[in-house]
């Protein structure tokens, strides 16, 4: 189903965010899936650990997991590119993510616990190409890296308060607090979906086929989308997969191993996770800010090298200190590496997909070969921390970023392609 009515064939200007429901809407489902989408997410190591799980059975069960879900997001893209139930895409997830972290947190025996996890993968898969594709049919090409920025800012934003909120009712309520919190926050993403309006959606566009020249005039009516060979013809669009499973490959472990750590020392998982993840969030919050100024001023090739930049410094800092103070440093630069990196990577896949109708699809796959590189990450990193601490696993994974520097210097003209008029 195509819109009549669609923001960004408005004269080109951008959208008011706030006086624009559909939009408002987005930003609030950003808010709200920071902390639906994942269930338990950063805090589920250090429950864990807490409860008796080692360093390698922590990093086995995200390696398993990880790799089924992986295996399932190329499906979920062309599902995303294929239907007009974007909205359902996001819905039906959350609800799932949610039923499975609150069974976990109840009753964390191991089936429980694998199930769980397993199924948190698979439906969640879908999440990130349906929103990249919701946003792109919502405000067009031109507008789309401003847009996929604000996302990021409420996303990370919401990550904020999801954590101060996790902090202030452990310590008053204790464990049980977190299930409301999580189901007051399911419901707040179901809210949010059912606010978005479907005929404001252009789902030609969503999945980058339909031509975005303001005319209001679908110059690609009567094209078809590319066949799916496409993306393996597009050099830029393996390069930037490869730079991407190298660096998550790094830094996906990071974070984890830290709250584990220090969780384990001063033994309050939940607050300490809720500090350590905040600090990074809060850093991703300003990126999310700075961005959009960054790729105009610098372009989109300069943005993402600094983005991969900061991961060989954090690893660096991260394995040669000692102290709780150390997370402050480590966890900012997360914010400038992943943060950048998630604003930066969907507008790079528009760019170079732009045209082919392969753009969910494309960017799908892109999550699956990067998310390869996290999941392997997980039980490399349990066994180097098994045989050498903590320290080695965080110097080993900054040490391999310094591959996807190099990579990305020689190829990055073909990885991050120049545009004339950036939102």
């Amino acid at each position: 189903m195509t819109s009549s009515v669609v923001p960004h064939s408005a004269g080109g200007n951008p959208p008011r965010i706030f006086s624009d429901r559909s939009l408002a809407a987005l930003c609030l489902l950003n808010f709200f899936l920071a902390d639906a989408r994942d269930g338990l997410g950063p805090f589920l190591d250090a429950f864990l650990a807490t409860q008796g799980w080692s360093s390698m059975s922590l990093g086995l069960i995200a390696t398993v997991g990880g790799l089924i879900g992986l295996a399932a997001t190329p499906l979920c893209g062309a599902l995303v590119d294929g239907t007009s139930w974007k909205r359902a895409l996001v819905a039906i997830p959350v609800v799932v993510v949610t039923a499975a972290a609150l069974l976990t947190l109840l009753s964390p025996n191991p089936a429980i616990v694998w199930i769980g996890q397993i199924g948190t993968a698979v439906v969640g898969a879908v999440i990130g190409p349906a929103l990249a594709g919701l946003t792109l049919g919502l405000v067009g090409e031109k507008l789309f890296s401003q847009q996929i920025a604000r996302n990021e800012f409420w996303n990370h934003t919401g990550n904020f308060a999801s954590l101060f909120a996790v902090y202030v009712i452990i310590s008053l309520f204790g464990q049980g607090g977190m299930i409301w919190l999580m189901i007051a926050t399911a419901f707040g993403a179901l809210a949010a979906v059912a606010m978005i309006d479907p005929d404001r959606i252009d789902h030609k566009v969503a999945r980058g086929l339909a031509a975005d020249d303001g005319s209001g005039a679908d110059a690609s009516a009567a094209e078809a989308p590319s066949g799916f060979s496409v993306l393996l013809k597009s050099r830029g669009l393996i390069l930037l997969a490869l730079i991407l499973m190298i660096f998550h490959f790094g830094n996906a472990p990071m974070s984890r191993l830290i709250a584990q750590q220090f969780a384990i020392e001063l033994g309050t998982p939940f607050r300490t996770t809720a500090i350590i993840t905040g600090i990074a969030q809060l850093s991703m919050v300003a990126v999310a800010v700075v961005t959009p100024f960054l790729i105009r001023r610098l372009g989109l090739a300069a943005t993402l090298a600094i983005g991969l930049a900061a991961l060989p410094i954090r690893g660096l800092i991260a394995g040669s200190f000692d102290g709780f103070w150390v997370v402050w440093p480590v966890q900012i630069l997360d914010g400038v590496g992943a943060g950048l990196l998630g604003i930066v990577t969907p507008v790079a896949v528009e760019r170079i997909l732009k045209g082919t109708g392969r753009f969910n699809v494309g960017f799908a796959s892109l999550m699956t070969v990067q998310g390869l590189g996290a999941s392997l990450s997980n039980v490399v990193a349990g066994y180097v921390v098994s045989q050498g601490g903590y320290a080695v696993s965080h110097l080993v994974g900054g040490g391999v970023a310094l591959i996807a520097v190099a990579v990305f210097a020689i190829y990055h003209k073909e990885i991050a392609p120049s545009q004339k008029s950036i939102g």
